[in-house]
């Protein structure tokens, strides 16, 4: 589930701006670093989403509502043991915690839906947004598909060059690479593509909380912004807009937000950990 922030490479200095330690600036920020223990933990935890997003992909279908599917999430996860991440979050931002175990956003819907109702229609463009606790450790990770036989080719794009930009991002997140890093390589791959990209949103540090700092933008600047380290954990999560204009609305609802022009949208997230051989990625099956 995507966060509101700043742009972290504005915020945590660059090497000729830092005045303190790399752990007085890690303690400040509230940064934790998890142990290699932690990390094999969390990546159960990941196993867990990775199961419901796929159950969930492989029962979306024209005519299944969005409650169904968050039922077929919630299934899963009693089966394994875990606990919804979402299910009764309530961030400071809404006005009523969150009664869904998956987010399911839908077309125009960018990010934050709530599975009601709604039965998924031939060509549905649908994101499906899935956390969960396992043993006291969190996975999040969001995956977009086009529901039915026919789908149309833009939309198949779309969703391929968000996943193209979350694999960008994901390269870029290897010891000694900065936020900004990361920012640059997803937002290179959306912009060139001509796309837009929520605005004010992105990933974010994961652990014993789903959301932890740092903030992670989907726009930065290369060479800016904290140093990554062994033992960090993030959720990386690029939104892309079809339309290519970065605003969005809120529906009624105070959770769901939508693109400014009605334009499709399409979310992929993972949870991966920076270690000393590379990215590893823990919500994969």
């Amino acid at each position: 589930m995507s966060t509101l922030g700043t742009n972290y490479t504005d915020v945590i200095p660059a090497p000729d701006r830092a005045l303190a330690s790399v752990e007085d600036v890690l303690r400040r920020s509230g940064i934790e670093l998890k142990t290699s223990g932690e990390v094999d933990a969390m990546r159960e935890a990941g196993r867990v989403v990775a199961r419901c997003l796929d159950a969930v992909r492989a029962a979306a279908a024209p005519g299944v509502s969005l409650k169904e599917l968050d039922e077929v999430a919630h299934g899963v996860m009693r089966d394994a043991g875990a606990v919804p991440a979402f299910l009764d979050y309530h961030p400071h931002f809404a006005p009523s915690p969150f009664p869904g175990v998956i987010c399911a956003s839908v077309n125009d819907a960018v990010v934050h839906a709530i599975p009601g109702p709604y039965r998924l229609a031939e060509g549905d463009l649908l994101s499906i947004d899935c956390g969960a606790f396992l043993d006291g450790w969190c996975g999040d990770a969001a995956i977009s598909l086009v529901v039915g036989a026919e789908p149309d080719p833009a939309d198949l794009e779309l969703v391929a060059t968000t996943e193209r930009a979350l694999q960008a991002g994901i390269a870029a997140a290897v010891p000694g690479a900065r936020l900004g890093d990361l920012g640059a390589a997803i937002s290179a791959v959306a912009r060139e593509a001509g796309y837009g990209m929520l605005a004010d949103h992105g990933g974010h540090g994961i652990g014993r909380a789903m959301h932890e700092a740092p903030h992670v933008p989907n726009e930065g600047r290369a060479g800016r912004g904290m140093k990554l380290r062994p033992g960090l954990v993030i959720a990386i999560e690029p939104m892309l807009h079809a339309g290519g204009d970065d605003d969005y609305v809120h529906d009624d609802d105070g959770w769901t937000l939508r693109t400014v022009d009605g334009s499709r949208a399409a979310h992929a997230e993972h949870t991966v950990a920076v270690t000393e051989d590379g990215p590893r990625i823990l919500t994969l099956p």
